[in-house]
């Protein structure tokens, strides 16, 4: 038996009881959770793909109608959603998790809850939230979300930060804490140092007096890239010629050697980190932007007895909360967002391409 009273919907099994008397009746055998109710905003505009492929190839914008509002669910209204490296390898269908299709593009974001199911407890109307997992289908300007799909961030910090606050910089906050015990004066070495990641880990690091030098490639704009991530706190900034050449014992008699190497790249470039770290320090992987393999020099192993680890946060994130501290940085000024651009949804064409170039440093974001 069905009933239907306004926007509720009552789903009622044969032999249970159930009356409309001015107000609605239950037997109390019924589970509350077979309650749904029509959210306010009825549909969202989305970026969809039907298909694994070139991203400026299979992306759409697309109307979708919002399913209904369950008891343990919320409807969040989207304020920003950035473009990731993981979200474009999730389109191609090389991530290490890929959604069924089709499927709305996204990992990160942050929204706005604007309606809560009767059993939500932990987030209420007006909250900040971002998305515990990856998958989930950030790039849209509405969602309908199981509350324990969703983390609450505070609304006290600027939404650009909030947007890109739970991927790399928990990133670069658990590499810094969780490999190596570093002290205030120890140094870190990277690669892809003026990523969104690397830009975190050298703020991340100036806030806890951890030296850090940083790998990028060369480029023709080189010295402002160099100026911007020393403004940032970076103490040495370097290009991966350098890294290769002899002047790199030069550079370490002003520093202690690495005790910690965080490689994004692979190939080439994360071999010469391993060779630059210190007897028994660690590298870190946590991307391979080069699509190239790790090298290891049988000599580093044995000789210098490095650690060689990988990192990947969304399975981290599964089981732990890193926020509260990150927040704090960002509302002491120790914590910026990347350089973003912001893009409106119809223009997801030049916001994919752009986030697809070589050389840049502008984190792409999507704004609802």
């Amino acid at each position: 038996i069905g009933y239907s009273t306004g926007a509720w919907t009552l789903s009622v099994n044969p032999g249970r009881s159930a009356c409309l008397n001015g107000s609605l009746q239950l037997d109390r055998n019924i589970s509350r959770s077979t309650f749904s109710v029509e959210p306010s905003v009825k549909e969202s505009t989305a970026l969809i793909y039907r298909c694994h492929g070139e991203p400026s190839q299979v992306v759409t914008l697309e109307t979708l109608k919002l399913p209904p509002l369950r008891s343990t669910s919320v409807l969040v209204k989207m304020l920003a959603a950035p473009i990731n490296p993981s979200d474009i390898n999730m389109i191609q269908g090389t991530y290490a998790i890929l959604p069924d299709l089709p499927a709305v593009g996204g990992n990160e974001g942050v929204g706005q809850v604007i309606e809560v199911g009767i059993e939500v407890k932990t987030i209420k109307v007006g909250d900040w939230v971002i998305p515990r997992d990856a998958g989930l289908g950030m790039w849209q300007t509405a969602v309908v979300l199981s509350a324990d799909d969703l983390v609450t961030v505070p609304s006290d910090i600027p939404v650009l930060s909030a947007a890109t606050l739970g991927v790399n910089p928990c990133t670069a906050l658990r590499m810094l804490s969780d490999f190596e015990d570093l002290k205030p004066g120890d140094t870190v070495i990277q690669n892809a140092a003026n990523s969104a990641v690397g830009q975190a880990v050298i703020q991340i690091a100036a806030a806890k007096g951890v030296q850090t030098v940083n790998v990028v490639r060369d480029r023709p704009n080189l010295q402002k890239l160099t100026d911007g991530l020393k403004a940032m706190g970076a103490t040495c900034v370097i290009t991966e010629e350098t890294l290769r050449r002899p002047e790199m014992k030069e550079i370490f008699k002003s520093y202690p050697r690495p005790k910690l190497a965080l490689n994004g790249v692979g190939g080439k470039s994360a071999t010469e980190l391993l060779r630059h770290l210190q007897s028994g320090g660690t590298m870190v992987t946590y991307g391979g932007m080069a699509k190239q393999p790790v090298t290891v020099p049988v000599s580093a192993l044995i000789f210098k007895n490095v650690k060689i680890r990988g990192f990947w946060v969304t399975q981290w994130k599964r089981d732990h909360n890193m926020l509260e501290e990150l927040c704090t940085l960002i509302r002491t000024g120790k914590l910026s967002s990347p350089a973003c651009t912001q893009v409106g949804m119809l223009d997801f064409h030049k916001a994919l391409h752009s986030a697809m170039k070589p050389y840049t440093s502008m984190k792409q974001v999507l704004v609802m």
